[in-house]
Order: structure tokens, then sequence, then C-alpha cells
């Protein structure tokens, strides 16, 4: 019998399960074997978006998981992500809907403005990969476009299903990679208060005021990236490469030894036990039971201490680093 994950309760009212499988980076032709057996191994949380471009591909893996009575559609968190290029109200509208259709469930738990800066909106028909920030051959960066936060939250409000709004096909809404000032602005207007802020978040960027801040006005947050340079390494990223990686860490290894788990498992439970969701991926099927096992054992508060002094304020996911630089964390 799969083990029960923990749930955080949403501003929404909804729980969402705090260890969900990641899709970034899993390949479109394994994605829907990869989803389902996530799901026979317990993950209720998966996590995807737009510019993932394998979102069909895990629907048809959850699709298979439904149709074999392992879960039902109620029991399932499904995130995603609206992209850059598609801030402005009219393409926002068209991006969520085609992402809800290519999930082929019904509706979205979640859905997240993936980063506060509007690019360019390039036509759905001229590219579906790569979206990132660049044009399709990757030689320039997609200007950016004048189009307010305030506009794109007002969108994703209209999308969310309520007595009121029957159609809506969304049930939470938030934010991603969204910094305290802006945070604080969207509160000042949100018809709809944000449920989850999603940041990069390892103990080598810990961020503790912007979690504070968070958690204060009720916004759950999820961790991505949680094992630091691991996820970059094999993009090319030269800051990843050069890092000491976290499970090498004395710190890590040494409270890993001691409670006789993996320092993966010791990495997430630093965070699912300070309440934040976490998103690993794995292709191993071991270490997707250890990541789902990671709230079964407690650090101590001086552990958690411990790990969170590796603090250097290091950023991996960070558009500063284009051709042409966007500073959205300056």
């Amino acid at each position: 019998m799969a083990t029960k994950t923990p749930t955080v309760k949403l501003a929404s009212g909804f729980e969402m399960p705090i260890v969900g499988f990641g899709i970034w980076k899993v390949p479109n032709e394994t994605c829907a074997d990869q989803v389902y057996n996530a799901i026979k191994l317990g993950y209720r949380h998966i996590d995807g978006a737009w510019d993932y471009t394998n979102s069909a591909e895990a629907g048809k893996g959850v699709r298979r998981a439904i149709e074999e009575g392992i879960v039902k559609r109620e029991d399932l968190f499904i995130t995603s992500k609206l992209w850059n290029n598609y801030h402005a109200r009219e393409h926002a509208f068209e991006m969520a809907k085609l992402e809800n259709e290519a999930w082929g469930l019904g509706y979205l738990d979640l859905f997240l403005i993936h980063f506060p800066i509007a690019l360019e909106f390039i036509p759905f028909d001229k590219i579906r990969f790569p979206c990132f920030w660049s044009d399709k051959e990757q030689t320039k960066v997609t200007p950016l476009a004048k189009v307010p936060i305030s506009e794109t939250w007002k969108a994703l409000e209209d999308m969310v299903q309520t007595k009121e709004n029957p159609n809506g096909f969304i049930r939470s809404i938030g934010v991603s990679n969204f910094q305290p000032q802006l945070i604080y602005d969207l509160l000042s207007y949100a018809k709809i208060p944000p449920s989850v802020l999603q940041i990069e978040h390892h103990p080598y960027l810990t961020q503790p005021g912007l979690i504070a801040l968070a958690q204060e006005n009720n916004i759950a947050v999820t961790g991505y990236s949680t094992f630091g340079p691991q996820s970059f390494i094999e993009l090319g990223n030269d800051t990843a490469k050069k890092v000491k990686p976290l499970f090498e860490t004395e710190v890590v290894q040494s409270i890993a030894a001691k409670h006789g788990k993996s320092p993966g498992q010791v990495l997430l439970r630093w965070c699912t036990q300070r309440n934040i969701i976490v998103i690993p991926k794995s292709n191993s099927v071991d270490r997707l039971k250890q990541n789902l096992d990671c709230c079964s054992f407690d650090l101590s508060d001086d552990e958690i201490k411990q790990i969170s002094s590796l603090d250097i304020g290091l950023r991996f996911n960070d558009p500063a680093t284009l051709g042409r630089p966007i500073r959205i964390f300056g």
C-alpha cells in the first residue's frame, strides 16, 4: 500500500501534497510511463508547465492510472504554469486552455505565473519548443512586452472555478520566481490571493526572508531544485559544474549517516519539515521511493541550522545570464 503523503492547506481551501513528482526535463518519449509509475508508487502531486512541453504525455500517464483504477482524478494534484510569452489577457486564456486540454483531465489544480516578466507574444502555431527565453534557433533573446502583472493576474482570477464562474477550469492560482516587493504589490489588488509561491530553494540559496513573507501571508511555498546544482549540470550550467554537489558536502553526508537516510532524503526533509513543498524527479525507482518517503523521519533544529548554514546566495536559474540579461532577481 502506498504511503500517504502529508499535505499543505492552501488559501484556496484545497490540500496540496507536500511531496510531488516534477516533470521538468522528463523526456517526452518516457514521460507518460514515468508519471504512471510515479502514481503507482504513491505520488499524488505532479508538477508541470507549458514550457516543459510534455504535458500531453504526462496527462496520458495520469489517465492510464485513472483508467486502471489506481487513483481517481480527485486524488491527484496537477500543477502547470503560464509561460512568459503569454501574459496578455487573451493570450493567457488561450495558453491556459491549450494546457488544460493537453493534460486532458478536465481541470488543473494549480496554475502559476511562471516568471514575473512578459516577453513578446509568439503565435502558438509558430513555436512550441524551445519557447524558453529565445527564438526557436536560440540565437537571440525574445524582446520584453509591456504587460503588467496586474493584467495577467486578473486573467488567472477569471480562470478560477467558483459558483459565480462555473466555467472556470483552474482550482488554485499562484506565482513562481517572484520577489518580495512584487508579492506585496500583488497582494494589494488581488481579489483571489495567491495560494502558492514556487521558488528555487536549496541550501546554497535559502531565501529566508522571502519564505517568511510568503508564509506570513498564507502563501504556501514550493521549492524547486532542492538538490542545488544537480538539476543544472546536465544543462551545461558553468556555475553548477564548479560548485560542490550538495550530496557531497560534509554536513549533509554526516546527517544522512546519522539518520540512516540518503543525502537526497535529508535535503528534502530540510524543506518539508519547514512546511516547504518539494517536487523532485528521478529516473530511478529506488530514488523515487526514497523521495516520497522523506517525511518519515525528523531532523533536529540544530541539523536544520547546519544545513541552512551552507547558504551562499547561489542561484542557478537566472535569466540575467542570458546574452541580453533579464534581471528579475537584481
